[in-house]
């Protein structure tokens, strides 16, 4: 007689996280088998669904997905095997163990080709097929995460990583709004020049949510060729004889960031407008659609309404992402923050490298608070980067003083400075309307450009 399942759930996370977030599909004629299943996975599992034959089995997937599908092979009408091969080519996409009283060398043969993950003879014991389960799941969710991470190497080392720093109002703004959007599904599209830092905004965005613990999927939609960039995001069902999971799928439950959305395909626009709108997914090739639980972020340096207007990006597509807009400043705005920026760099590249820092004095800072900044903060990082390999920064920005990185950053001298200099280069040199955006005299003008040598 086949063992008893456990009578107390206590011991739900016995086998794992995996098991007790799984839904799973129990395919067997046997009623005994059948009940015997479903007591014993019920208890640990998210969801437990049954189908007496294989016809029925197939009704259940055309509607419903499954982590997991436990399947019997003998059956009446076909065999287990045969129907996952005629399931894999219409699109199957969970994974499968197949559980038989004939483990001949020929079954399973036939078995591994048709993608089975795990087979368990009968008679077994629950302990035999809850580790069958949890083993298969942990190595699904291995792959998924071998996967996401072969594709952030592969988007050439650029994706952002680090804090979203500054204490300038135009950032202070910004944080605030992600805090005030993480609790909610909703899209939101950045916006604002290249290397303002609207990735590291997503991901801290992706942070603060509930979907923290769940993937970030960064995909640079420049980057993929347009030949390939819907069987990237959306996966291929090619003939039953191979299957790829897109980014989408491997994202499923967290968040999927969209870069140069702008450049995306017109056909793979419209396929994103139906994901979109349906949160569901159909691979090419697939007659199956999959349930999706994401959030799409979505960024761009491009106009999009520009866009729209001469015929390059849809206008439904646009007004579907745009529910909400967060525009990343410009650093040349948020001239408060290169301080701290640059001590940050400083630091990260010095420990990183292996190279000693540079003084951050008080006449570097300047010169780079001074500075326009058309690449914003990749331009800085990237230009302190520079600077540390080479031991030296470039004689534009190269000066003497006596204060380093660490204490210019609470020099309150430095930061008036540079306050009164950047506003001063806004007035086109004018201290009488430099004095009157300030709120001080113009004499103090006066007396503080002379002690500075202007």
């Amino acid at each position: 007689m086949i063992g008893a399942p456990p009578a107390s759930s206590s011991r739900r996370d016995d086998y794992g996280e995996t098991l007790t977030a799984a839904s799973i599909l129990v395919v067997d004629d046997e009623p005994g088998m059948r009940n015997f299943l479903i007591k014993t996975l019920t208890p640990r599992c998210k969801r437990v669904e049954q189908a007496r034959s294989a016809a029925e089995a197939s009704d259940i997937l055309d509607s419903t997905h499954f982590d997991l599908v436990i399947l019997d092979n003998i059956m009446p009408g076909t065999t287990g095997l045969d129907w996952l091969k005629e399931q894999r080519r219409v699109g199957f996409f969970a994974e499968t163990i197949l559980i038989t009283a004939y483990a001949d060398l020929d079954t399973v043969i036939q078995a591994l080709r048709a993608g089975v993950a795990d087979f368990v003879v009968k008679p077994f014991r629950a302990n035999q097929i809850l580790n069958a389960v949890a083993r298969t799941l942990d190595r699904k969710y291995l792959r998924r995460e071998n996967y996401l991470l072969k594709h952030a190497l592969s988007e050439s080392g650029a994706t952002a990583r680090g804090r979203l720093m500054g204490k300038s109002p135009a950032i202070v703004e910004v944080r605030e709004m992600l805090a005030r959007v993480a609790p909610l599904p909703t899209s939101v599209l950045f916006t604002g020049a290249s290397g303002t830092g609207k990735e590291i905004a997503a991901r801290t965005l992706h942070g603060l949510s509930d979907r923290a613990e769940k993937p970030f999927v960064a995909v640079n939609c420049a980057t993929i060729s347009p030949d390939h960039i819907a069987e990237e995001l959306f996966g291929l069902i090619d003939g039953g004889e191979r299957r790829k999971d897109g980014l989408l799928l491997h994202a499923d439950g967290g968040t999927l960031f969209l870069d140069e959305i702008a450049q995306l395909p017109d056909q793979v626009q419209a396929t994103l407008l139906r994901v979109l709108e349906d949160h569901r997914i159909r691979p090419t090739g697939a007659e199956r659609e999959i349930p999706l639980n994401l959030r799409f972020l979505f960024a761009t340096n491009a106009d999009l309404e520009k866009a729209v207007a001469e015929g390059r990006f849809r206008a439904d597509l646009y007004h579907r992402i745009n529910v909400l807009n967060i525009a990343m400043p410009p650093l040349k705005d948020r001239s408060e923050d290169i301080v701290e920026l640059a001590a940050l760099f400083m630091s990260e590249f010095s420990r990183t490298l292996g190279l000693p820092s540079l003084d951050l004095n008080e006449a570097v800072l300047l010169k780079l608070s001074r500075y326009d900044w058309p690449g914003n903060v990749r331009e800085l990082r990237n230009l302190i980067e520079r600077s540390v390999i080479l031991g030296a920064f470039p004689a534009e920005f190269s000066g003497s003083g006596e204060v380093s990185g660490a204490e210019a950053i609470e020099t309150l001298e430095l930061v008036e400075q540079r306050h009164i200099m950047n506003v001063l280069d806004a007035c086109g040199g004018n201290r009488a309307e430099a004095a009157r955006r300030l709120g001080i005299a113009r004499k103090t003008v006066d007396r503080k450009c002379a002690a500075w040598g202007l």
